[in-house]
């Protein structure tokens, strides 16, 4: 999806966030950025890891809904793996951390991720969260 000439973002998600993604993606347009969508970009019968993979080489940001779902996806992984290996993404990788804290296991978010800045999002009342992403993107873009 693209508006404006801005830099194009990647969220990594599980599927069970797809509201939440479709939210902060409708956000992201509004502030100018352009962002990589799996629902239009993926089409039926098309190689889905390939089509990933594209989308992720054509992302200059990234950021990453960490919700307990995500935190145990393999897919999700893979992509926070592609982005800490790849130049453009350096201080691009935006961890949010989505609803409390508490329901998270110390091990379970990535340890890279824990070292970065991370923004909290609850569950209810996000708009200045996504404000904040918006703006730390914006501020790199």
């Amino acid at each position: 999806m693209k508006a404006g000439n801005g830099m194009k973002v990647f969220i990594s998600h599980s599927h069970v966030n797809q509201v939440l993604a479709k939210k902060l993606t409708k956000a992201l347009l509004q502030a100018g950025l352009e962002v990589w969508d799996a629902e239009r970009e993926i089409l039926p019968g098309d190689n889905w890891a390939k089509k990933i993979g594209e989308g992720l080489e054509e992302s200059e940001a990234m950021i990453v809904l960490l919700t307990p779902d995500a935190v145990r996806s393999q897919a999700v992984r893979r992509e926070i793996d592609y982005a800490l290996g790849k130049k453009s993404f350096d201080k691009r990788l935006i961890p949010v951390l989505v609803g409390s804290p508490e329901k998270f296991s110390a091990d379970s978010i990535p340890w890279i991720l824990r070292r970065l800045n991370m923004i909290n999002l609850p569950e209810h009342g996000q708009e200045e969260g996504i404000r904040q992403i918006t703006q730390a993107l914006k501020e790199v873009a």
